[in-house]
């Protein structure tokens, strides 16, 4: 039997310590060769346990009338890295990601994002980099709903997340001088909306991943909310 008929049916387990071994060896044996030579643990250790997280983990959301889907074909990423662009011609990504959206296609902004890495894994949500005109609809929105805005900020520091500050700008964006004083001064410089919680190595280990990673997603379910009631507005 083939690992991917093996992802046919099946509980997920959670991952166990050989999956983030592989990526450990990885990092160091990052090559062809090597991995042509190990992919059979890739796909016993990793993609199998991924093929049965994601439609879980999709049926509690559903549960949890948290609106984000997605698919084990179009939601995990590829192991092989874009290196057209890149100066690092690693040819692997030494890590694992699964994104569910609303429509479940990976890049549709608005998102939950699962990253295992044998360096500190983690889950995140909301909208990450969007495109300028997005990222100008997200920060009108904070203006013309500052309350609303505001209490969603207040409704994730109650579950401990905090919006992002990497990346952000140091100078309130052009267009929004009158806010560089009061309570969105710093939100404005943000150029992602996102919140995370980093996961032990226990926590993926599991089955009760799962559980972890839709609870998250229903803490951060006010943050998606406003983002995409903000993309969504026709002005």
């Amino acid at each position: 039997m083939t690992a991917k008929s093996q992802t046919a049916a099946g509980h997920f387990p959670g991952f166990r310590p050989a999956a983030l071994a592989f990526f450990r060896d990885l990092i160091v044996h990052n090559d062809r060769e090597w991995f042509q030579a190990n992919k059979p643990t890739y796909e016993v250790e990793v993609v199998r346990p991924m093929a049965w997280l994601v439609p879980e983990l999709v049926a509690e959301l559903a549960r949890r009338r948290v609106p984000l889907t997605g698919d084990t074909k179009k939601s995990v990423f590829r192991i092989h890295r874009d290196v057209r662009f890149s100066n690092d011609k690693s040819p692997y990504k030494t890590h694992a990601g699964v994104v569910l959206s609303r429509d479940g296609v990976k890049m549709s902004p608005g998102a939950l994002y699962f990253h295992l890495d044998p360096e500190g894994s983690f889950v995140a949500a909301g909208f990450y980099v969007p495109e300028p005109p997005l990222l100008a609809k997200l920060r009108n929105a904070q203006v013309r709903r500052t309350d609303e805005f505001l209490a969603v900020v207040a409704a994730l520091e109650c579950h401990g997340l905090t919006l992002s500050r990497e990346d952000a700008l140091k100078r309130t964006p052009r267009g929004f001088e009158a806010f560089a004083e009061g309570p969105l001064a710093e939100h404005l410089k943000l150029k992602s909306l996102i919140v995370s919680r980093p996961l032990a190595v226990k926590d993926v280990r599991g089955p009760a991943l799962v559980a972890k990673l839709a609870d998250f997603a229903a803490q951060s379910l006010p943050l998606l909310n406003f983002g995409w009631a903000a993309l969504d507005s026709p002005d």
